[in-house]
């Protein structure tokens, strides 16, 4: 027999929300059920609309503030509340990243059960104009009798209506209405259903994914677009080996990391970090917590294109990089090369399966570095611990694999949690970035 679900009352209703979740709505309760209250922060007092019954929780959002919290700011961008890309732009600052603090503290307590020696100052970055990566939308929307750029919306179903963006890179973020007038005006403006970005320091690139042929007007009206943009414009008809140059002739993504004379170059596709300026300070926060010498023998798992591991190489005597992605393994190599690092070394393996005997495994560590995604590296830890490395730097894109992962580095491998604390990659979003340090006695 299906199970029906409860449409939710149409009556608001007043309610006092008492913690901020994860991803940034209030938190509050009705009739026994946990109500996560989009727009709403704690400490304030709302009538708030019900959205959706589930089992166990209900979701809602902010009709009026009652008794609005003392840290509750006007949103800078004029799309908040309907886009999708922001949910805490009605939060200071300070007060974001102490909720995201607060995140890291309470999954470390509750999923990891450890406990860092210190919780670290976090570290922070630009508050506007920091996303350098990012996929954009794209629809035509006859109602509107034009074409949408941008974010989905809150719940996801449809392309927010967006003139700017101000968490955007400023290539791109100022553009979005000049975007939109391109695409209506292309053959194929149907057939455009997203556009990737991708911004370095040398310049900014729009990957177009189109479902059709383009016809010679179209690419005309991109070539166009591209240099008065100022813009590079790949065009991709399938999978990302279709992706090709279409303006200029020739254009190389690359970033920097001056602190250790660095320039790395990356594809349109190709994973980096999407704030550049926050990229610079976690890896220089990283190689300082490992303490390198110039004896040391470090592996570098995860590694991507090598952002962290050429860092390393700079300080330590011989650094392993290690990834899933042979894309990124032979980038990885490139960028070394190009930056006459000759003591880093590269290789590929999928760090989720057991890694057996693997040839880079063989000859022990005095340190490691993890940067693992979202599922983290659970996989990996007893062959990290069973390296010898008496240090490992551990920096996370998500707080719960992260308390997982510390419990079993504590616990079943006997390192001590030194110090842990909160990145901010991603102002006024609910993300959570993180670095830890775990030493062996």
């Amino acid at each position: 027999m299906s199970r029906r679900r409860r449409r939710p009352p149409a009556e608001p209703v007043e309610v006092a929300i008492n913690d901020l979740s994860h991803d940034g709505r209030g938190v509050s309760d009705v009739d026994g059920k946990t109500f996560f209250v989009h727009g709403a922060l704690q400490g304030e007092r709302v009538r708030a609309r019900m959205t959706g019954i589930r089992r166990r929780f209900i979701e809602g959002e902010v009709l009026e503030v009652l008794e609005p919290s003392p840290h509750r700011v006007t949103p800078v961008c004029p799309h908040f509340g309907q886009c999708g890309g922001c949910s805490l732009q009605h939060l200071e600052p300070g007060q974001q990243i102490l909720a995201k603090q607060n995140t890291l503290a309470q999954n470390l307590a509750r999923i990891g059960q450890v406990e860092p020696a210190i919780m670290w100052d976090p570290i922070t970055g630009p508050q506007w104009h920091y996303r350098r990566k990012a996929r954009l939308s794209v629809r035509h929307v006859a109602g509107k009798g034009r074409v949408l750029v941008g974010f989905r919306e809150r719940y996801g179903r449809f392309v927010a209506d967006m003139s700017e963006c101000h968490v955007l890179w400023p290539d791109i973020g100022n553009r979005l209405t000049a975007l939109s007038d391109l695409v209506g005006s292309l053959d194929a403006f149907r057939d455009i259903p997203q556009i990737e970005v991708a911004c370095g320091d040398n310049g900014s690139a729009l990957i177009f994914r189109h479902m059709v042929p383009l016809t010679q007007s179209d690419r005309g009206l991109m070539v166009a677009f591209a240099r008065q943009s100022g813009l590079a414009i790949f065009l991709q008809s399938g999978g990302p080996a279709t992706i090709a140059l279409l303006e200029p002739e020739q254009f190389q993504l690359q970033y920097g990391i001056p602190e250790f004379d660095l320039t790395l170059e990356f594809g349109p596709l190709d994973f980096v970090q999407v704030n550049g300026e926050m990229n610079r300070k976690m890896v220089a926060r990283a190689v300082e917590l490992l303490a390198l010498t110039a004896h040391d023998r470090v592996l570098d798992l995860f590694c991507g294109l090598g952002n962290f591991t050429l860092s390393i190489a700079r300080r330590a005597g011989t650094a392993i990089g290690v990834e899933g992605d042979a894309q990124l393994i032979r980038l990885a190599t490139h960028n070394a090369a190009r930056n006459g690092i000759g003591n880093a070394s590269f290789f590929v393996a999928d760090l989720t399966e057991e890694p057996g005997s693997a040839s880079w495994l063989q000859g022990g560590y005095d340190k490691v570095l993890i940067d693992p995604p979202r599922s983290g590296a659970e996989a990996i830890l007893p062959h990290v611990a069973a390296s010898g490395a008496r240090r490992v730097v551990y920096v996370s894109c998500h707080p719960g694999s992260l308390a997982r992962d510390a419990g079993i580095l504590v616990r079943d491998h006997g390192y001590v949690l030194q110090g842990a604390g909160v990145m901010d990659m991603f102002p006024h979003t609910g993300h959570v970035e993180s670095i830890a340090l775990f030493e062996r006695p």
